[in-house]
């Protein structure tokens, strides 16, 4: 009997052993959480974070939230299970902060990543672009394709608004930076507004512009909407839309309008990220610029600041200022890295994007 309980008590603790084991602990060292895959640059990231990684030799994986938080955070409380050391997230809204408090209660180090994560103290480090000038850009774009300098009050030119997700802090940034360059000529006169009027992202109004999780159906939708109401009897002059996705979703909606139904009619519309597509959009007239943030160079800053962290040692991120100001979570100001956007238009389309190695020809065709 002795015997019989001794062998039951050694498979009980070899089979803690191999349940151990089965948890994989230890097996991770970075865990790259990205929010979804509708957005093509997403895509573009986590392969890029990805290859990065484990260049210099970490054991790493990638995980797609689908605009999911609930998704995503079961997927971050994989990497943490499998023994993460650190966690560099792109997250989908703030219902990511309680998953970032876990990890810092394990002791597993956290970037935000692109995306700044409020309502949370359990990190302190944010990697991203200007978005401030992203938005300045497309305010610039606007303002240059118009002539706005030279606009009359008694000849207004017309513009309607969109802005990305409201659970997603750089739409703030973005919108902002455009406004920044647009707002002047709106209360001069001279820039009317077609449609919800916020100035900046704290106005009531911005929400009535929000697209949720940057959907392109709902922006189309919008746009189909505004053309059979408020911007029923003017011509716009230009849309302000804060990504390429939304972008060519607001084009779609247009061009089946009369007064837009030909690539010279359309009106000025901007965008963001340097979708393949929308560079084909550009190159062919459809739409005006987009601003490009080489995914390639953020996810290099990424894994360079993750790699300096993850060894104790002070970042040195080539390409990149920090600003300990400005990035303010609601609970805490969070050091923040951050890369230089760059404009793209029609003339310089192929030196940024396809003389750089970004896209071959054969992509654009």
């Amino acid at each position: 009997m002795k015997k019989i309980v001794a062998l039951c008590c050694m498979l009980v603790l070899a089979t803690g052993l191999v349940f151990a084991g089965g948890q994989a602990a230890g097996s991770l060292d970075i865990g790259l959480a990205m929010p979804e895959t509708h957005v093509e640059r997403w895509q573009k990231d986590g392969a890029a974070l990805l290859e990065d990684a484990q260049a210099l030799g970490y054991k790493a994986e990638v995980a797609f939230g689908d605009a999911d938080q609930g998704k995503q955070n079961q997927q971050i409380q994989d990497f943490i299970t499998k023994g993460a050391k650190l966690l560099i997230i792109g997250s989908i809204n703030e219902g990511v902060v309680s998953v970032v408090q876990e990890a810092a209660e394990e002791g597993v180090i956290v970037i935000a990543y692109d995306r700044l994560i409020t309502g949370s103290d359990s990190y302190d480090y944010y990697i991203t672009f200007d978005n401030f000038k992203v938005g300045q850009f497309q305010g610039m774009a606007i303002e240059e394709a118009l002539d706005l300098a030279n606009a009359q009050a008694s000849n207004p030119k017309n513009i309607t608004l969109f802005a990305g997700s409201p659970t997603d802090n750089n739409a703030n940034f973005f919108f902002d930076g455009a406004m920044s360059v647009l707002r002047p000529y709106v209360q001069s006169g001279v820039l009317n507004i077609v449609g919800p009027a916020p100035l900046e992202s704290s106005d009531s109004a911005f929400t009535q512009i929000a697209t949720e999780n940057w959907r392109a159906d709902l922006a189309k939708a919008r746009m189909e909407n505004l053309l059979n109401n408020d911007a029923a009897d003017v011509v716009l002059d230009a849309v302000l839309a804060p990504n390429d996705t939304l972008a060519r979703a607001i084009i779609e909606a247009l061009s089946t309008d009369a007064k837009y139904n030909t690539t010279a009619k359309l009106p000025v519309v901007t965008g963001q990220d340097g979708e393949v597509a929308s560079i084909q959009y550009i190159r062919d007239g459809k739409q005006y610029m987009t601003v490009f943030k080489d995914t390639r160079n953020l996810a290099s800053a990424a894994i360079a600041l993750a790699d300096a962290l993850i060894k104790g040692e002070t970042p040195q991120i080539s390409g990149a200022r920090l600003d300990t100001q400005t990035y303010d979570t609601g609970k805490k100001v969070v050091n923040s890295y951050l890369l230089e956007p760059v404009n793209v238009t029609q003339d310089n389309y192929r030196e940024i994007m396809i003389d750089s190695g970004y896209y071959s020809e054969a992509d654009l065709q």
